[in-house]
């Protein structure tokens, strides 16, 4: 079994990143769709979303955002991080196929509370920035490490 440690707020320092890769698929897309209950056809519909500018469908944004939710609870700082807030500007589609890796950097930490503020940019497999922010999450204060289950897994209908 695979495990995960974290890094303490005393243990992160400014300029300190990670990154974090996922590859997005039409099965993902469709699940976030019923897990939020977005079902705007340009996510769903080859045929509608044909006559968009994006030409086929395209990943929620918020999918994106929940990409750079799990580099912060996977990667940096790790198990233990509440995530508190997100500024994320989606700059370009996210498609099925694409694969995303995420660049996390601290760019602050601010004792009193044990908040850290993260740079995040999320870029595709050409290298193209498709979303980029800040994330404030409150990093852990005891050193964890747990044992990750497998991931779900679904079969298409």
């Amino acid at each position: 079994m695979t495990t995960r440690s974290n890094f303490t707020f005393d243990e992160l320092t400014v300029g300190q990143s990670a990154s974090y890769q996922r590859r997005i698929d039409m099965q993902q897309i469709r699940l976030f769709a019923a897990a939020c209950g977005d079902v705007n056809p340009v996510h769903l519909d080859p045929a509608f979303a044909a006559t968009t500018a994006f030409g086929e469908p395209i990943a929620h944004g918020m999918l994106t955002g929940a990409v750079v939710s799990a580099a912060i609870a996977m990667e940096l700082p790790g198990p233990g991080t509440i995530y508190l807030g997100q500024s994320l500007r989606f700059r370009a589609p996210v498609k099925a196929g694409d694969t995303l890796t995420v660049e996390l950097t601290v760019s602050e930490k601010r004792e009193r509370r044990q908040w850290v503020s993260l740079d995040c940019t999320v870029r595709n497999q050409h290298d193209k920035v498709v979303a980029s922010g800040t994330a404030e999450v409150m990093a852990p204060t005891e050193k964890t490490e747990i044992s990750l289950p497998p991931e779900p897994q679904f079969t298409a209908d």
